[in-house]
């Protein structure tokens, strides 16, 4: 690359560049035995060039965008035999098969979502590959299966989920989605007579569905169009859609609509981007002919309203960068209107409202420990609901009118219950648990802080074996994400609880960027301060290794979409400081992630490359433009897959080529790269399971 533009891009492609070949040249010899690692398929370099702001930038994998290109498959099908060939024999994956099987192949239950006294819900029974869609007619009445996806596909690919419920429990809305895509069919179900009906909506990216049930059967919808999202009318029977809103948004808007139990209000959200910084609401009365009216759309801030009888409940960050809740009229939505319900808490970050059985639920983090508080509609406090266990608790399921509410807990080791509770009597009955073999006392789940690169305070969560000795040679593995509010706390996985009992470390950062304290937490690892999101994780692995908790031989970091693109930059800014990475689904050609899929969506978490102020911040960490020829990067393994739709395969497969054609180290590049598998899923049961053993496999090779 070459600035023809002032020294700016000069001097810190200079320095970037010394950074990676100092790295590289004190890297600390391995004291592993050698290893005899065949080379990778040879890439051909097709070079493209262009000029971003002045600065040309060559890409010689470009070639490798067009993922149909009968020779990208060719590509595709010989990086996967190289993959098979040092990975798919390892012994260690039928080490781990037998224990992970018994974790995952256990009776499995979601959220139940609460119709006229009905339970409609998925569960996995114990040794199937799927979930299927059941219904209850009393919280402990039997199981009544209604819809199974496994004769759907020999393979098992296509899965299915809850997308509404009439009010009445009478009808069933429920998608029908092919791998790991991110689009689906929405198909329509008669519980009563137990059979399908009317016309399904055609597979496309859907983001709501909402029944309305009150002379015939119909629905709105929010759906992505060529030009962007739209809400949409249609009779379940079908017939013509009728497009009702969003015909001026643009494709980085997302839309979603919600619909009170009575039919006659219509709450229209609309996001500038995912995590957004403006949000703006509408409500459209049914029973008038009246325009849509304005909650809020001139604010730089991002509210959330509940439908809660006659009112508006709105959660928001404006004025609040912990969040408050405010509460208004639904016919006199307003801003002006609205009154403050529950306070800012400046110690504990709002992460999520639910109304339910005449309350507001607002649940909250503090010090990353979670709670969730009941308050009436005057913001009285009712109840507060908490667990001594480090875990997640998951925000509250429920509507306004019903009088029962579900949650859900776990740790990382303590698999997980739902729970419903009784909002009037503050009585909480365990309607579902997965009883996964493990015994939850013979681990430790520890919280720590330690200070990232400028200070700032960092905490991370860890799980490993009573009686670990820190001494510098345990395995480890250290995950993150850092992006779009999202907030990591220690949920079950089966994978972490593996890696433990094998003597490993579990460890899982809370960076900025994500919301563990609120929005400035958020934004302190956004835009032009993303960089701090790879510092706090290069300090935390840092920490581990100062701590003698482990050492850079013998850790691992993983991450997958923004947490892919946060341990690309870990291996590119400091390839010397672990032996192995993950790198699943991930973003990593951060100069043109916004022209593929819904990548316009994730703007305002990274900025536009295409403008040069954006450019400014995101070219220097862009980890595809700073893969240096020369260095010895650590074991990687990319992970991707056609059905992937929200964030591009394309990723994964140039910068697979990319490294593998710098890196100088003995350690194996390699991509697998799944045919049915994205960001939704798409693996059946025993796919899962052989792919976290794979993975645990590729870790036990290159870090014991």
């Amino acid at each position: 690359m070459h600035s023809r533009k002032g020294i700016w891009f000069m001097r810190k492609s200079t320095i970037t560049l010394l950074a990676l070949l100092a790295a590289a040249c004190a890297t600390a010899p391995s004291t592993k035995p050698s290893q005899r690692i065949p080379p990778p398929p040879q890439t051909e370099v097709r070079p493209r060039a262009e000029t971003l702001h002045e600065v040309d930038i060559t890409d010689p994998y470009a070639w490798l965008e067009n993922q149909t290109a009968p020779e990208v498959r060719d590509w595709i099908a010989k990086q996967n035999a190289y993959t098979d060939q040092l990975l798919g024999t390892r012994p260690e994956i039928k080490q781990f098969v037998p224990r992970l099987t018994a974790l995952m192949s256990t009776d499995q239950f979601d959220f139940p979502t609460y119709r006229n006294g009905r339970y409609f819900y998925k569960r996995r029974a114990a040794g199937q590959d799927l979930y299927s869609i059941y219904v209850r007619d009393s919280v402990n009445g039997p199981d009544q299966l209604l819809i199974d996806p496994a004769p759907m596909s020999t393979s098992h690919t296509i899965s299915v989920d809850i997308a509404d419920v009439s009010n009445d429990g009478s009808l069933l809305a429920y998608s029908v989605r092919q791998g790991g895509a991110d689009e689906f069919e929405v198909r329509f179900f008669d519980v009563k007579q137990k059979k399908t009906i009317g016309q399904p909506l055609p597979e496309a990216r859907y983001q709501s569905v909402n029944f309305l049930t009150l002379d015939k059967a119909g629905l709105f919808f929010t759906r992505m169009t060529r030009d962007g999202m739209r809400l949409f009318y249609r009779d379940v029977a079908g017939g013509g859609e009728t497009m009702l809103f969003g015909d001026k948004l643009t494709a980085d808007k997302i839309l979603f609509s919600s619909l009170s139990p009575d039919g006659r209000y219509l709450l229209i959200h609309i996001f500038h981007g995912s995590a957004p910084k403006k949000t703006e609401i509408y409500v459209e009365d049914l029973s008038d002919a009246d325009p849509v009216a304005t909650v809020v759309n001139d604010l730089d801030a991002r509210s959330v309203a509940f439908l809660a009888g006659k009112k508006l409940v709105i959660q928001t960050n404006w004025n609040a960068p912990n969040e408050r809740i405010m509460i208004t009229d639904i016919e006199h939505p307003q801003r002006t209107n609205w009154r403050e319900l529950v306070p800012e808490n400046k110690n504990a970050a709002i992460q999520g409202t639910t109304v339910a059985g005449g309350r507001v639920y607002v649940r909250y983090l503090e010090n990353v420990q979670p709670r969730i508080t009941g308050y009436d509609l005057d913001g009285h406090e009712q109840d507060t609901i908490r667990f001594d266990t480090y875990g997640n608790l998951e925000d509250m399921q429920g509507s306004f009118e019903e009088p029962v509410a579900f949650l859900r807990f776990s740790s990382i080791h303590v698999p997980p219950t739902v729970y419903q509770y009784d909002v009037a009597k503050g009585e909480r009955t365990m309607f579902a648990q997965q009883n996964a073999p493990v015994n939850a006392n013979d681990f430790v789940v520890e919280q720590v802080f330690y200070p990232s690169k400028d200070g700032t305070r960092v905490p991370m969560f860890m799980l490993y074996k009573k009686g670990l000795q820190k001494n510098g040679t345990n395995p480890t593995y250290l995950g993150g994400y850092g992006g779009f509010l999202q907030s990591q706390l220690p949920t079950f996985s089966p994978r972490a609880v593996v890696f433990a009992e094998k003597g490993g470390i579990y460890a899982v950062a809370n960076l900025r960027g994500g919301g563990e304290y609120g929005e400035a937490w958020h934004r302190a690892g956004m835009l032009d301060k993303k960089q701090n999101t790879f510092d706090d994780f290069a300090a935390a692995a840092e920490y581990l290794i100062r701590e003698r908790y482990t050492s850079s031989e013998h850790l691992a970091v993983a991450g997958g979409s923004n947490g892919g693109l946060l341990v690309a930059a870990f291996a590119t800014q400091h390839p010397d400081l672990a032996s192995a990475v993950i790198c699943r689904f991930p973003l990593i050609d951060m100069l043109r992630y916004h022209k593929y899929l819904v990548g316009s969506f994730w703007v305002p978490e990274y900025g536009n490359p295409d403008n040069e102020a954006d450019f400014k911040w995101i070219y220097p960490y862009s980890p595809y433009q700073h893969v240096t020829k020369g260095t010895k990067y650590p074991a990687m393994l990319f992970i991707s897959g056609d059905s992937d739709t929200r964030v591009a395969p394309l990723h994964a497969r140039k910068m697979t080529a990319m490294m593998q054609a710098a890196n100088a180290s003995d350690n194996p590049i390699m991509l697998r790269y799944h045919v049915s598998s994205g960001h939704s899923g798409g693996e059946p049961l025993h796919e899962q399971v052989h792919n976290q053993a794979e993975e645990l496999a590729f870790l036990w090779w290159r870090l014991k």
